[in-house]
């Protein structure tokens, strides 16, 4: 079965543009990043899935140069560039993770893949996020290619487009789903951000690599849970940011998604904060 993962990422980020490119542990993140995602067992391919704007060159020739694959699609249609990534690299199985995910365990990433493959055949989608339980950071989603090829004919909102899954998850009876739930019987979702979307994440990310990697870079989930224990400044960078992503803008048109599952910018009244 040929398993690819796919792991989309731009230059242009509207609230901190440029993420990709900064710098952890001596390394732009995007490369710190798939140092950890290609430790994948199950994974026949991982690939950096950019845009064709201009602004993602940098971006595209520093993956080249580490020997990464490649693929350029479309800037907003994360749905499309996905799909034709699957197309590209003949995928039966994709799986889905975003790059502002730089602490992602491997060992997650494959236990998510595991259940896919344990129900194959019963299941079109897995993924460790509806309901979440580990901590934000950890996103994987597994889908079969022909049911991210109906995802792709088929979505037509908005939001579907842009955020890639929406319609196999979200209520759809024509989609088989499955949810990976952490195994140690915690949630810490909406309590532990570990993804990089505002500068406060980065700070906190760039806290944990500059503590933990240089004696063991490949850091997992208990040793970042045991490090913000003990190092309650570096949890507080970015605490505020806790639970916050962007299913508050779409309370309402998300059937199984409520507002105890995200929580607006802090000192905004709407959700909505500066780009």
């Amino acid at each position: 079965m040929n398993i690819v993962i796919v792991c989309q990422t731009r230059v242009g980020s509207t609230r901190l543009p440029g993420k990709t490119l900064l710098p952890l542990a001596g390394r732009p993140l995007v490369i710190r990043f798939m140092e950890r995602v290609m430790r994948s067992n199950y994974a026949t391919s991982c690939v950096v899935a950019a845009t064709t704007e201009p602004s993602d060159d940098v971006l595209v020739t520093r993956c080249l140069e580490q020997g990464l694959h490649v693929f350029q699609g479309h800037p907003t249609d994360l749905l499309d560039r996905h799909y034709r990534t699957g197309v590209a690299y003949n995928a039966d199985v994709v799986v889905k993770i975003p790059s502002d995910c730089p602490l992602i365990d491997p060992l997650i990433i494959d236990r998510v893949i595991r259940q896919f493959l344990d129900h194959n055949g019963n299941v079109d989608y897995v993924s460790n996020l509806h309901p979440a339980s580990y901590p934000d950071g950890n996103d994987v989603e597994v889908m079969t290619m022909e049911a991210l090829e109906r995802a792709w004919l088929n979505a037509s909102k908005p939001h579907e487009r842009e955020h890639t899954t929406p319609w196999l998850w979200d209520a759809n009876p024509a989609i088989r789903v499955g949810n990976h739930v952490w195994e140690a019987g915690r949630d810490l979702s909406m309590t532990h951000r570990w993804t990089v979307d505002y500068p406060e994440d980065y700070m906190f990310v760039r806290a944990v690599y500059d503590q933990l990697y240089p004696t063991n870079p490949m850091f997992g989930l208990e040793e970042i849970l045991d490090l913000v224990d003990r190092h309650e400044e570096i949890e507080a960078l970015n605490r505020h940011l806790a639970g916050v992503n962007w299913y508050r803008n779409y309370i309402g048109e998300l059937a199984t998604i409520t507002t105890d599952d995200t929580r607006i910018y802090p000192g905004s009244s709407n959700g909505s904060e500066a780009a």
